[in-house]
Formats: C-alpha cells, structure tokens, sequence
C-alpha cells in the first residue's frame, strides 16, 4: 500500500535525511587508500550514535538474504554493484567505491549512496560516476505531481543509455517512510506515461545503478549479499530520499 505522508512527516523524514547526509559526507572524508571498509563503517556508526539514530540496515534480512545484514553502511567496490559488506579489506588506489546509507531517526527512515574513487580515479570512472549522478538527477527531476511512476524509470534509463551503462533488472529504488522499503518499487527504467500518478507526500528513494559498458547481468557473491557484474566491469551507484510536492521534488537526503 502507498501512504501519503504529511507536510509534518515529510520534515521528520528530513531529520532522518540529515544524519544520513552527515554519515555519507564523514565517510567520503575518510576514504583513502589502505582504509579497510570496517573503518568506514565504523565511522558511519559513530554519527549514528551522535545524532541518537538507528542504523536501517544492520540486522535488515530481506526475503532473498540467507543472513541479516552484518553493517551499518554498504560498501560496494569496484565491480560489486550493490549490497557490499563491509570487510577488513583495504581500499587500493584506483578502486571505485560506492556507499549506500540508511537510518531511522524518530520512526522515520532516509536512504541515500554515493559513488567515488579512491585518488585521482580512471577517466572511464568518472565518466561512470557522473552518469550514475546525472541518471539521479533526471529521476528527481521527473518526481513531480501528475506524472507517472514510469516517467521516473524513463528519465533514468534514458541517462543510462546515452552513458552506454547496463542497468541490472530486479533492482531500483522503493517507497519510504515508516519502513525503509515501502511500495511503490521505482525501477530504473520505464515507459513515459505508465504507471501510478505521482502525487504530493509520495516519498521515493530514488537509486539509478549502472554498470560500465551497457550489460547489467549481475550474479550473487558467496556473502548471499553482494551483486557483482557478470561481466567484470565496474559499477555506480547514486542515490537520493525526494518528496514529491506542490512544489516540485524535495531532496530530504541533501545537506
């Protein structure tokens, strides 16, 4: 069922959004090479704990899950997509990092990632990154009232073609609110003009992930978490929490 939040929960969910904002931001500054992704996680915990939020995806067990998520963040490198669990490995220069980060702060749950490399990065990195980054930003530009669920998809796939990015089927973004994955499910790709109306107090995480050379088949890592690109190639993950209102998209997640 989709529920309509109200102008006063849209700004609780922006509170959550706050300290996951503040969480991504302490762990980019900490990226480096022969960082281990326990440390990082360490460091997301630790701004959980200051601003009294829970972590959203510690313990989280989801039906396709063998376990129940073993950290506060996702760390995702290189050819991973998403749902990477943080290790002792130590980042490497070059390496193509993702985070994605959730909290419940009062009840109300806010979700975002992003994507970096560690040092200057390889060109086709970047230009990864930034059509992971501009997918996202087509996506919150089409969450406005009267559109439909598919304009959202649509302005994602679009961004992803023209990059020549594979986009993995099954995986997208998601309703949020109480819960941090509610309905509706916002794939990253759709037909313009389908789908559920877009209406004012929807909430989305909105979550374009694109692998590098235009194949987005994925397999399971033996974690039961990670989803990595069958084709080796390396992979983006951008994402945002957008309120859907009278007056255009709202990034809750933004600082």
């Amino acid at each position: 069922m989709v529920e309509l939040k109200t102008t006063s929960e849209i700004e609780a969910m922006r509170e959550a959004g706050r300290v996951v904002a503040a969480a991504l931001r302490a762990v980019r500054e900490q990226v480096a090479p022969g960082v281990s992704l326990l440390e990082l996680d360490e460091v997301a915990a630790a701004v959980m704990d200051e601003h009294a939020a829970k972590p959203a995806f510690l313990h989280y067990r989801p039906h396709f899950a063998p376990t129940p998520f073993p950290a506060v963040i996702c760390t995702s490198v290189n050819e991973v997509i998403v749902h990477g669990i943080p290790t002792r490995r130590r980042l490497e220069r070059g390496d193509l990092l993702s985070v994605d980060c959730g909290v419940y702060l009062d009840g109300w749950a806010g979700d975002a990632a992003f994507s970096m490399t560690v040092g200057a990065g390889r060109a086709e990195d970047l230009e990864l990154i930034a059509t992971a980054e501009a997918a996202l930003a087509a996506g919150i530009a089409a969450a406005v009232p009267g559109a439909r669920l598919g304009d959202v998809g649509h302005a994602i796939g679009q961004v992803a073609a023209r990059g020549g990015c594979g986009v993995p089927d099954g995986f997208g973004g998601h309703g949020i609110g109480r819960h941090m994955h509610e309905d509706p499910s916002v794939p990253n790709r759709g037909r313009p003009g389908r789908g559920m109306v877009l209406r004012p107090g929807l909430v989305l995480a909105i979550e374009p992930m694109l692998v590098a050379g235009g194949d987005g088949r994925y397999h399971e890592l033996a974690d039961g978490w990670s989803l990595a690109s069958v084709s080796g190639r390396r992979a983006a993950h951008a994402e945002h929490t957008v309120a859907v209102t009278q007056e255009g998209p709202l990034v809750l997640t933004a600082l």
